[in-house]
């Protein structure tokens, strides 16, 4: 009684003391009453998040480590759980959470909703490559409203990290290696997933990752060490995190490997001093899958105790799976080794998601098991895919138009393992999409023609089965199918051929040493090449690829990435003409992998050359510096020509806007969609500056013979940079600025920066 009584002074107390301070809302009042009820190992709780450990619906755990775990789940002792899906698995947990445990705290559930939940979209990458903004925000809308639906309020997305090495195998996760792009996508993505209300039913909380420096690794290799310099960290990796930050993301995640030599999970720099401080974050940060722990093995923690206390004091509010908070935090507290008022801030911020959420207001508000049946793979959602997959695809070589094909009358063979494959176009990251369910090039090609068409598998690409915790078995000896493809090529009008990577062959943990096509896919291209040179080659990948011998050879060329659920559909109506390609690259292609890293806005050294003749300057002896495919290439069953560029003025102040403009025809036969960048050139500053920066662009669609005039808006804001003050600010000098249809326009205008 006397508790009892001491709680309703401490709470009259509470609300006093807030009613004399107007700035303090409901939300924080709510949290502080329900912190004052906490104990410290029902705080620790919060901070502990588990994997889904057994079957929800089932008997209840009796022994070992999935009792343990549940005794944790009644006990209060866990704020989070991720890989429990559905309606039915979410409302059983969250039961045990609100109505077993002593506070009644709901659990947030996460799930890695990467493109598509169980209507699976392209792969981000893919989708970047669309430029078109709104409907990267439409399918990231899309995802949520099926995850949602399934009971999910929180997703492992976006992934903002910038990167350069097409060797590291989950480019497939991002928009591609420029930090404006990256910036405006990660703002379309935070806003699909959350919408413009975290509370409503249909939107779930999204996660920045990896923070920071992910996309780095040496070496190209996963989970490997990055060592970047801080100017690069500030100008080409932070960005797009501020400005998911900006739309207002409510968590982060910090990343696997270490910058400055310190793990990314301990590091106080990036999560306390950047974070949470410069930038004022008021979400929560998740450690990834066991990184924690994982400090241990980096030799920068001792033992399990010492991870979990540089963690929680670096600003790792949550750990993911390594079970060392919930183990660990509660001794180090009473040790003096965590301070409280660490523990008080993480939980606070946790409780503040799970409020905005509206978890408190109703925690069963996503298990509605109507709404699971009626929004998951709804016909709707398939359409906005197939859409989405259609402006993903990028023809990069349409040599004398052999596309697009006509529709009937043409003998086809299609060839290739991939061509028949409906679990690879699903890619990796996959969500809860369903094996095997996607539509095959095979199925398109017959849905949307009346060709006749034969079908050769050509090579085994793989044996076996595919998953997430499995390498693929590539097949490098088995070349029995050869001959059937190259004798069905012979008598074809057009050969398509389906080539590239297995869906599983790129993703986290895939790097790779080679960007050739795997298996003997590269021998069967050639083989059949020298029986039929009509091919058209349909690519398959998660990645950049080196297609130096397919783009000298093969007159037409089209990047299709993995495409997800509708993915058969939407390369067959790009083929047969009913969708004109106006995709355009977010990652440069290398001539062959001695290249990479790889990227457009690369720095200029004292010897600066091109040519492979040049020795003496920094040039390769073997292959040209430019990449096979540039940054923001893309062909179009049209053709496009810029003119008439102009500057409205030759100079500038910082509180000046001058306007840049550019007249683009349409010179072909079709309408078609382009793709305006406008790349700016600082010539020279307290650092060395790029040879030009995406500033801006404009998708635009053209009927034959049209003309538009473009323009972009330049003010101080697309001049700034970190420089060597360490600061962000622009710099007085020449300036150059280029508008085309890729990153290596060269038709520019010069202005100057003027006190």
């Amino acid at each position: 009684m006397k508790s009892k009584f001491l709680q309703i002074i401490l709470v009259v107390t509470l609300v006093f003391n807030y009613s004399c301070n107007e700035s303090v809302s409901e939300k924080e009042i709510f949290i502080s009453d329900l912190m004052s009820k906490m104990t410290l190992d029902e705080k620790v709780g919060q901070m502990n998040q588990y994997n889904g450990f057994w079957d929800a619906t089932g008997p209840l755990p009796k022994k070992g480590y999935e009792k343990g775990r549940y005794d944790d789940l009644r006990n209060g002792l866990v704020g989070s759980m991720l890989n429990v899906t559905g309606v039915k698995n979410v409302s059983a947990l969250q039961k045990i959470a609100v109505e077993e445990t002593r506070l009644g705290i709901p659990l947030i559930f996460g799930f890695d909703v990467i493109h598509g939940y169980k209507t699976i979209s392209p792969i981000p990458l893919a989708e970047s490559a669309s430029w078109d903004i709104k409907a990267i925000e439409k399918s990231a809308r899309i995802a949520a409203e099926e995850a949602a639906a399934a009971g999910l309020n929180w997703t492992f997305a976006p992934m903002v990290d910038i990167y350069r090495d097409a060797r590291w195998g989950r480019v497939m996760e991002g928009a591609g290696e420029d930090t404006y792009l990256g910036s405006v996508i990660a703002t379309a993505r935070v806003n699909g997933f959350q919408g413009e209300n975290l509370s409503d039913f249909s939107t779930i909380a999204a996660c920045a990752k990896h923070f920071a420096a992910y996309g780095f690794p040496e070496a190209g290799r996963d989970y490997n060490t990055a060592d970047i310099n801080k100017y690069t960290l500030y100008n080409n990796v932070l960005p797009p995190f501020k400005a998911a930050l900006d739309a207002g993301v409510s968590t982060f995640m910090n990343a696997f490997n270490t910058l400055n030599e310190v793990p990314a999970t301990g590091s106080k720099f990036l999560q306390r001093d950047i974070l949470k401080g410069d930038w004022g974050f008021e979400g929560f940060v998740v450690s990834d899958w066991g990184s924690i722990g994982e400090m241990i093995p980096h030799g920068y923690a001792k033992d399990g105790v010492h991870a979990a206390e540089l963690a929680a004091n670096a600003g790792s509010d949550m750990d993911m799976e390594s079970s060392l908070y919930v183990r660990e935090l509660q001794g180090l507290v009473k040790d003096g080794k965590v301070d409280i008022s660490v523990i008080d801030d993480a939980v606070k911020r946790i409780l503040g998601v799970k409020y905005d959420l509206g978890l408190f207001e109703d925690p069963y508000k996503y298990c509605d098991l109507e709404r699971e049946k009626t929004v998951i793979g709804s016909k709707e959602n398939n359409l906005a895919a197939l859409d989405m997959a259609k402006k993903s695809i990028v023809l990069l070589k349409n040599e004398s138009s052999l596309l697009p094909i006509k529709k009937n009358g043409q003998k086809i063979t299609l060839i290739g393992h991939l061509a028949n494959d409906n679990n690879s176009p699903l890619g990796n990251w996959r969500g809860a999409g369903e094996s095997n369910s996607a539509v095959t090039v095979l199925e398109g090609l017959e849905n949307y023609g009346k060709n006749s068409i034969t079908y050769k598998k050509g090579v085994d690409l793989y044996y076996g089965e595919t998953n997430f915790h499995n390498r693929v078995k590539l097949n490098h000896t088995d070349k029995t199918g050869f001959k059937e493809a190259k004798l069905a090529a012979k008598s074809a009008d057009i050969v398509v051929m389906v080539l590239g990577e297995e869906g599983f062959q790129s993703g986290e943990g895939r790097s790779r040493t080679e960007l050739g096509l795997p298996g003997l896919q590269q021998e069967l291209l050639e083989e059949v090449y020298k029986i039929n040179k009509n091919i058209v080659l349909v690519l398959m990948n998660g990645r950049p690829l080196n297609l130096t011998w397919a783009d000298e050879n093969i007159p037409a060329i089209l990047e299709t990435w993995h495409l997800g659920t509708q993915s058969g559909n939407a390369i067959a109506q790009v083929l047969y003409g009913d969708y004109n390609p106006s995709g355009k690259l977010t990652m440069s292609f290398p001539r062959n992998v001695g290249q990479v890293p790889l990227y457009y806005n690369y720095k200029k050294t004292g010897r600066p050359g091109a040519s492979s003749a040049e020795v003496t300057k920094s040039t390769y002896a073997d292959v040209e510096n430019s990449p096979l495919y540039p940054f923001g290439y893309g062909l179009s069953y049209t053709n496009f020509t810029y003119s008439e560029l102009s500057l409205s003025s030759k100079e500038i102040t910082r509180d000046d806007t001058i306007v840049v403009s550019v007249k683009i025809t349409n010179t072909g036969k079709v309408k078609g969609k382009e793709v305006a960048q406008m790349y700016i050139r600082d010539h020279y500053g307290s650092l060395a500056r790029p040879v030009k920066e995406l500033k801006g662009f404009e998708l635009l669609e053209l009927n034959p013979g049209e003309t538009k005039e473009v323009s972009f808006e330049i003010d101080n804001s697309k001049l700034v940079y970190y420089t060597a003050n360490d600061r962000w600010e622009s710099e007085t000098g020449k300036f150059s600025v280029f508008i085309g249809g890729d990153s290596d326009v060269k038709d520019n205008k010069s202005f100057d920066l003027i006190n």
